[in-house]
């Protein structure tokens, strides 16, 4: 299998990678913002970033990933070095045979370069996540969530034993082809990563000998003991003899700290409306700073962007190499959330320029 670790690049105290919701503000639609996603990944790629990750999300206007795969498939005729993958996809919402179809397909498009990132949450809310599953009882999607991720290994090795009822079905494009008459098979599978907020993926990718992704942009206070946590658990495996852990984080760098400031509390606006129910496309620069905030949106707001990283480039190769050191993590992913799309992919470039890293062409 492919090495999971990242390069590092220039000076950046680990190797950096994106993730990108292909969010949607307001004013743009789902094909503005599916552009972006492409510029973004464009830029990932020229830059030397290892990942370039998209999230599934449902039914909330302001976030056009919610079918990763297909997003995925697009990046890939307009990629060429840097991996892409599922930030990630929720298991429980989808038949483990029809995802590794999926990123079956994804690895035949991009050989070599398709990471399978797996969380056990809904990515929205409960009624939407029960239209998705065509049942009501969320709770045992959680619950046999390590069951339906055998289940998936099970399909994208193609080993089901002899005597299970799926030893017949084949995942294809797969392994199965290299078994057939004449056929050849690619050297390369999806690398499955395990995402979380909390303990359980922590545990369970430790234990498994997985490489781990933890969403640091929005579950700050459990980082640390997540991550010591996985290590903790940690087995070696045939995927790898040592943890491997990335952490999410919200990065956003301008020429200017003012502007960076101004950028981030559009998304800092969005995550109020989504705490109050009322999820809607990314607001304006304008319309955040016109905003009447309450005092304890205030405090909300005060907290949220706490654990956003902005300012000028050197503030945030401050603060990047600050969380770095803190946490301990393998690799940064890094995630620019704001309405105005060139300032995203400006801020990709200004951070690859603080790091000195390359600009492949």
């Amino acid at each position: 299998m492919d090495d999971i670790r990242g390069k590092v690049q220039g000076t950046a105290p680990t190797p950096l990678s994106v993730l990108d919701l292909a969010t949607v503000g307001a004013g743009q639609t789902s094909t503005d913002a599916l552009h972006a996603a492409v510029r973004i990944a464009r830029t990932a790629d020229r830059r030397g970033f290892t990942r370039h990750w998209v999230a599934e999300h449902h039914s909330m206007p302001g976030v056009a990933s919610s079918s990763p795969a297909v997003i995925l498939a697009h990046l890939a005729a307009h990629t060429e070095r840097v991996r892409l993958g599922s930030g990630g996809v929720m298991l429980p919402n989808h038949a483990p045979l029809v995802i590794a179809e999926q990123f079956g397909t994804l690895e035949a498009l991009a050989p070599g370069r398709v990471d399978l990132g797996l969380g056990r949450a809904p990515g929205t809310d409960g009624a939407t996540a029960a239209a998705l599953r065509r049942t009501d009882r969320l709770h045992e999607g959680a619950d046999d969530f390590p069951e339906q991720l055998a289940e998936l290994i099970r399909f994208l090795d193609d080993d089901f034993p002899d005597g299970h009822p799926y030893r017949r079905i084949h995942a294809v494009p797969g392994p199965v082809q290299a078994t057939t008459a004449g056929g050849v098979q690619s050297p390369h599978r999806p690398q499955i990563w395990l995402l979380g907020s909390s303990g359980f993926s922590a545990r369970l990718a430790g234990m498994m000998g997985l490489p781990f992704s933890f969403a640091h942009h929005f579950s700050a206070r459990n980082t640390i003991p997540a991550l010591d946590l996985y290590r903790e658990s940690f087995r070696p495996s045939a995927v790898l003899d040592a943890p491997y852990a990335m952490i999410g984080v919200s990065a956003f760098a301008a020429d200017e700290a003012k502007e960076a400031r101004r950028q981030v509390l559009t998304g800092a606006l969005n995550m109020v409306r989504l705490r109050r129910g009322a999820p809607g496309l990314v607001p304006t620069p304008e319309e955040a700073e016109a905003h009447s905030f309450s005092a304890v949106e205030e405090d909300f707001i005060d907290d949220w962007l706490s654990n956003v990283v902005h300012g000028t480039p050197d503030e945030v190769r401050a603060g990047l190499d600050d969380l770095q050191k803190r946490t301990g993590a393998d690799e940064l992913m890094l995630t620019a959330n704001a309405h105005t799309q060139d300032a995203r992919v400006r801020s990709y470039e200004l951070v690859a320029d603080a790091y000195g890293m390359p600009d492949l062409g």
